[in-house]
């Protein structure tokens, strides 16, 4: 890589080297498949293919919690993707998610599958389905949706943003790092004012809303994303977001939920795949 204070950028960009950084074995400027390799397929009607990153975990959070209310037919298997090998390449992944990110989720519980990629529409999807964590009356519908879609719009610059350039950067850029660090804050800051005056982050009750954005930002104030982080964006000065971070990961299914599909951290707190209810017993 070149020395960011004389690089010049060519009148036109090639990909000829790998970028650096922790990501660049599997970061490409192409679509599609690199591989033939089928996906698994268990014997719920829902069939997950994620990884334990703030994405995935939103996906099994929500499922740990319908399940929670009852409903049995939110059972599902849940396989893992390997994002450092190159799974998400793999030619059955690409046919759920032509995106190629996690999660991904196929629903066999009809008499035509339906694929679901993106996480924000896997939990809008679920929530309809199973008729739980997204109001019905259409003020409240339609603030739950804000939130929902404020998160997919602003942890782009907190996670290929600020976490990449604080964590993960093969280089540490004053500009890079104090430009994302500074809107982290003010999004910590929005959160912090909204969480001052509601209970969870829609209104009074809990919604996908709370599910799509703690793994997040409720990660990141419980220092739990990008090292010294926690430490280096003050997050003590959001009360209000730490109060709302503890009484979400105090559900029992949150706790469930984030433990499908990871594979790093503390031995207790991993679970590769999951497939039976008992598997996180």
């Amino acid at each position: 890589m070149t020395d960011s204070s004389s690089y010049v950028p060519p009148k036109v960009w090639t990909w000829d080297t790998e970028s650096g950084g922790t990501f660049a074995s599997i970061n490409r400027p192409i679509a599609g498949a690199t591989h033939d390799k089928p996906l698994p397929v268990g014997k719920h009607p829902l069939q997950l293919y994620s990884l334990a990153t703030p994405n995935g975990q939103k996906v099994t959070i929500l499922l740990e919690e319908l399940l929670a209310l009852g409903h049995s037919g939110a059972e599902y298997d849940a396989w893992l993707i390997k994002i450092g090998d190159g799974d998400q390449f793999g030619s059955g992944f690409v046919a759920v998610n032509p995106n190629s990110k996690i999660p991904a989720l196929m629903d066999h519980s009809g008499t035509t599958p339906i694929r679901i990629f993106e996480s924000g529409a896997i939990l809008q999807y679920l929530a309809e389905k199973f008729g739980a964590f997204f109001p019905t009356e259409p003020a409240a519908r339609a603030e739950c949706l804000s939130w929902l879609f404020w998160q997919m719009g602003s942890a782009p610059y907190l996670g290929g943003g600020f976490g990449h350039f604080y964590a993960y950067a093969p280089s540490k850029m004053e500009y890079a790092i104090n430009r994302f660090a500074m809107e982290t804050k003010r999004q910590l800051d929005v959160l912090n004012q909204r969480l001052a005056v509601s209970e969870y982050i829609a209104g009074d009750e809990y919604t996908i809303a709370d599910i799509a954005i703690w793994p997040w930002y409720g990660g990141l104030v419980k220092g739990r994303l990008y090292g010294e982080s926690a430490q280096f964006l003050s997050v003590h000065e959001y009360k209000h977001v730490l109060r709302w971070a503890e009484a979400i990961e105090a559900r029992p299914a949150v706790q469930r939920g984030r433990r499908v599909n990871r594979v790093s951290g503390e031995p207790h707190e991993q679970l590769a795949e999951r497939h039976e209810a008992s598997d996180l017993d």
